[in-house]
């Protein structure tokens, strides 16, 4: 049995990898090249959660970061779904995609909702369920079990695999179940090693697990916020690696593998807090974006003459909803369908509004600036 674990063979034939409850023995070697880097991300991820104070209106912020990270943590799984699509359909618009949109749209309930457990329930399994049972609301496989642990052998590999071919087969059902009973274990221990080091612990042991028939790797990418929110590293959920990992797939999966077939954690935790380093610095270059954005955005209305009370509301509800049309804009501010009509024209002329439908009735209008800063890394 190596450090992190074993092949087992099971009655029918095949071998599944049983891991080895945390932490490691030999315990996680800090080197001085992994404390160095520690060190960085620590830094990286104050500095992120500081930005969470001085942004002047974080939870727009937030709501469109967790938006993105639905995406891109969907997308990782195969869903075929753009930024632009999603603001379509919470904009009312008909898509042809909607199953995919869909997952999307899971995701962010399921975020919400965990970072809203989390304020007066702990980590635990029940609210692993409770997450898995959102994310995959409405799938159409009945099998997949929604927010249960599986009671059939999973594996993972390349499309249409099979248990022969798999690139990995986790614990089977009954294995699984004591092994995420070892992880809740672990989470609720006294603190073993720094809570980023924890978190990258504690995702790849999920990921081992695998203990749903379906939706695994989102919501072990889930737990990585959940965690480091319940820890207070982070006061605000601000950082998201499904990015990252998207970018660097291929190296993700093999870092797990590595720990799996060695035994070598450090090397995955290396991978780890690069991505916190990453992740966190470019969250904060995206949020700089968008407050220049918005300042200059703000400039031009002065500029153009049509800075009444009612454009910059328009301005900032567009940070929000960056999808509309101009009965949206007539209804939300309570004016008549001419003036709305009126303003919409005012900021399209600026620049500021893009018409993307190319109809003359029912014209939709997408506020291109700030979708194109958000949507770095969501092109499918």
């Amino acid at each position: 049995m190596k450090r992190s674990g074993g092949y087992i063979k099971q009655i029918t034939g095949y071998k599944a990898f049983i891991p080895v409850p945390l932490p490691p023995d030999p315990a996680i070697e800090l080197d001085g090249r992994l404390q160095n880097l520690l060190s960085r991300a620590d830094m990286s991820l104050a500095r992120l959660d500081g930005m969470g104070y001085i942004l002047p209106d974080v939870n727009f912020f937030i709501a469109m970061y967790v938006r993105k990270e639905a995406l891109l943590s969907s997308q990782i799984e195969g869903t075929q779904a753009s930024l632009q699509d999603l603001f379509g359909y919470e904009s009312g618009d008909k898509l042809n995609n909607i199953n995919d949109v869909s997952d999307v749209v899971n995701y962010v309930k399921a975020l919400n909702h965990g970072m809203e457990r989390l304020d007066d329930f702990p980590m635990s399994l029940r609210l692993i369920k409770e997450i898995h049972e959102i994310l995959m609301e409405g799938v159409r496989d009945s099998e997949r079990r929604p927010g249960e642990f599986k009671q059939t052998q999973n594996w993972i590999g390349p499309p249409g695999c099979t248990l022969n071919s798999a690139t990995f087969i986790p614990p089977p059902p009954h294995e699984s179940v004591k092994a995420m009973g070892d992880l809740e274990h672990y989470i609720h221990a006294d603190a073993h090693l720094p809570v980023l080091i924890d978190t990258a612990m504690m995702h790849y042991q999920f990921e081992t697990i695998h203990p749903f028939l379906d939706g695994n790797g989102r919501l072990g990418r889930l737990l990585i916020t959940f965690y480091l929110y319940w820890n207070n590293v982070l006061h605000r959920p601000l950082l998201y690696l499904s990015y990252f990992f998207k970018r660097n797939r291929q190296e993700y999966y093999d870092s797990l593998q590595m720990v799996r077939e060695t035994g070598n954690y450090e090397q995955w935790i290396t991978f780890f807090l690069k991505g916190v380093v990453e992740t966190a610095d470019s969250a904060m270059e995206t949020a700089k974006k968008i407050l220049e954005l918005q300042s200059n955005h703000r400039s031009l209305l002065w500029k153009k003459k049509i800075s009444s009370p009612t454009a910059v509301g328009i301005l900032e509800s567009l940070f929000h909803k960056p999808y509309a049309s101009v009965n949206d804009v007539a209804k939300e501010f309570s004016i008549s369908f001419q003036t709305a009509s009126t303003l919409v024209s005012q900021f399209e002329k600026a620049g500021i509004l893009e018409e993307v439908t190319g109809r003359k009735r029912d014209k939709r209008y997408v506020y291109a600036e700030y979708v194109n800063i958000l949507s770095e890394g969501t092109q499918i």
